[in-house]
Order: C-alpha cells, then structure tokens, then sequence
C-alpha cells in the first residue's frame, strides 16, 4: 500500500471533530460551504492550507473539500449526520442533544466496521495512512465516479463552448436576454443578461467564465469587477476550478460591489439540478434475504 502524500490541510479524522462543532455553532444544519466556511473560522487556518489544491482525481476541490467531504461522510457512517439533499447536511436526531463527536469515537467506529477482520497493527497502520479510500467503500457525493467524470468533461471543453453552457445554465436559472458580449480570454465581461425576481423586480447582471483547473484568485475578482459597468447591478464569476479564500472575501467584501461566486462543485449541482448533461437512471439490488424467507 502506497504511502499517502504529505498535505498541508487537516486530514479527514482531525476534521472529523470541527465538522460536527461547526453543524452544532450552526444551528444544527448547513450546506458545505457553510461548514467549510466555518471550520476554517474556528480552526483558523492559513491561505496556504485553505487555497491547497488536491491533486487527485478531483480537481475541482481544495485539499481542505477532499478531507471536508470524507469528514463528514465518517460522521454519516457513524449515524452523527445526515444529507437532508444534495450540498446540505444536518445533525441526526440521535445526536441533537450533542455538542461534540470525538476523533476516538469515530475511529474505533472504523475499526469495528470498515476494518473488521483486521488485527489491530494492521487497522493502526491503514488509519495511520490518512488514505480514506483505503478503508472504506462509502465514497463522498462529490466524489462519486460519475462527477468525476463530468469535471473532466467541462475542464476539457473548448471555451466558447463553455461559454454556451453557461449561458444555457443561467437561462434554466431564470435568467433573460442572456448573450455573450465578447470572446473569452481578455479578464472582463464574457457576457450580461437580466434577473428578474420573484417576476417583478429586474437586475442587469454580468458573467465572466474562466474554464480550468485552478483558483481564482482576488485580483481576478477585482480585474472582473473593474470591467462592470455603471449599468450592471450585479455579478456573476463562473470557473469549473475553485476560489480561493481571498478571492471569496474580496467578491463579498462590503465596501464594493458584491461578485456572485459559482465555482466547479455548485457548477455541476445546477446541472443535475436542470438536467443539462446528465441523465438520471435507477439502479435495482436483489434483496437476496427476501428470497430466502419468501
């Protein structure tokens, strides 16, 4: 078994722990940007740990989102938390009356299922690795093959036609006269559209799409909102990559003109969610149980 690479984030277990605290200082529930958020508050972590990128198959993650996802998915196998849907998750009713979930709890919680069988080195040595995936077959949603999958496809997709499916994208999400105003490459506005909510009050909106694999960073929000005009009332920055942790308070900073961020993970849940691109298909196990007791 291959060693696991050195990382600079807190590994899976050690999150294990300020990922319930962070679902409990929440009121009990939370999307996993709101726990991640949170989590970096209360551990308060550096740019360098929060902006490293993972080097796996998902490259739309931080390391920090890898370890997060398989975090919470612990805390799922051991009956703490559930996904109430997809992106949101809560603090199970057998757990709301607590305030902590130990590391030790969740690991002997392992031990007994995922490496049962195994003698105790042996278990000590697999934890030991901070390799998840060597121990369990439960893989987080984010990570499921098939968004892998999808993440390739729209990091290799040609520009302008990721420019295309965004516009589609935000045509399904309400938006109106959405057009392209430029070709891509330039840092300004790849194209506007309007918003109109609750069918009644309308918004000028721009977006500017970056397709690849890295993070935004803040000067990238500033470049972009630079380029609006005194027109547009509101942003929208588009990447099938991640933003970094400057770049998330610079697009909310106060002062400014608020930029709305859609990074690669919430790129693809709007495509599910509008089933542009995926379709999906329902999957029968054989309860082989019932047929012995029929």
């Amino acid at each position: 078994m291959a060693k696991a690479k050195k990382i600079k984030s807190p590994t899976q277990l050690e999150l294990v722990e300020p990922t319930f605290t962070a679902l409990v200082e929440l009121g009990g529930s939370a999307n996993i940007d709101e726990i991640r958020d949170k989590v970096i508050e209360m551990l308060k972590l550096p740019d360098d740990i929060v902006d490293e990128p993972h080097n796996g198959n998902a490259s739309q993650q931080t390391e920090l989102e890898y370890q997060l996802a398989w975090a919470r998915t612990r805390l799922k196998n051991y009956g703490a938390i559930t996904n109430s849907m997809r992106g949101v998750w809560k603090i199970t009713t057998e757990f709301s009356d607590k305030t902590f979930v130990s590391r030790e709890e969740v690991t002997e919680h392992i031990k007994k299922t995922k490496l049962k069988g195994k003698t105790n080195a042996e278990a000590e040595k697999i934890i030991n690795d901070n390799d998840p995936s060597n121990d369990s077959d439960d893989i987080p949603e984010e990570l499921e093959p098939w968004r892998i999958e999808l993440a390739d496809t729209l990091h290799n997709m040609n520009p302008y036609a990721f420019e295309r499916l965004s516009m589609l994208l935000l045509r399904e999400c309400g938006f109106s006269q959405v057009r392209v105003t430029k070709k891509s490459g330039d840092g300004g506005i790849d194209g506007t559209g309007k918003w109109k909510v609750n069918g009644i009050f309308s918004f000028n909106v721009a977006f500017q799409c970056k397709r690849f694999t890295g993070s935004v960073s803040a000067s990238d929000i500033r470049d972009f909102r630079g380029s609006l005009t005194t027109d547009i009332e509101k942003g929208i920055f588009i990447t099938t990559g991640t933003f970094t942790k400057a770049a998330r308070e610079e697009a909310s900073n106060a002062g400014k003109r608020e930029i709305d961020l859609i990074d690669g993970e919430e790129f693809i849940n709007k495509l599910i969610e509008y089933r542009l691109g995926v379709e999906e298909k329902t999957i029968y196990e054989v309860n082989k149980e019932f047929f012995e007791k029929v």
